[in-house]
């Protein structure tokens, strides 16, 4: 019986570009959270702001987008904050999501800016503004904590 081994190349760190990001949402997410329709607006440091069209998939009675399509993108849109500070190798977990609902988003898109607050050795500590994209009125704030593995 002969042995056989496996070289695994080392990971390359991949550039962050808009390209990158949104093909992180290709790639990395479930389906259902792709169904979403997230774009990439822009990024920094840090920093990330989706776009979340308005569907009426997503929404309930007279237009408003329910609160699970806004925490869902609020989630995605910190894990692609975190890779714009700590690359694109680094597996990892939300550990929590706390939300406010501050006002129903209705008939409109949705920007969603995630924020890195503290990123540690092993938890990174955001948050997250959802904004109309029409009227620039904040929606929903949440506060996340994510486990680095």
């Amino acid at each position: 019986m002969t042995e056989s081994t496996t070289t695994i190349a080392p990971l390359t760190p991949v550039p962050v570009t808009t390209h990158t990001l949104q093909q992180a949402l290709a790639d990395w997410f479930a389906p259902w959270v792709q169904a979403l329709g997230l774009t990439v607006e822009s990024f920094s440091d840090g920093v990330v702001t989706l776009s979340l069209p308005h569907s009426d998939r997503l929404s309930r009675v007279g237009g408003m987008v329910c609160g699970q399509a806004l925490m869902s993108a609020a989630d995605t849109a910190m894990v692609l904050a975190i890779v714009t500070r700590l690359g694109n190798q680094r597996p990892m977990t939300t550990v929590q999501l706390n939300t406010s609902f501050l006002k129903p988003l209705s008939n409109q898109d949705a920007l969603v800016t995630a924020r890195i607050i503290r990123a540690g050795k092993s938890l990174v500590f955001g948050e997250i503004d959802i904004s109309g994209a029409r009227d620039g009125q904040s929606v929903c704030r949440a506060s996340t904590t994510y486990a680095l593995l």
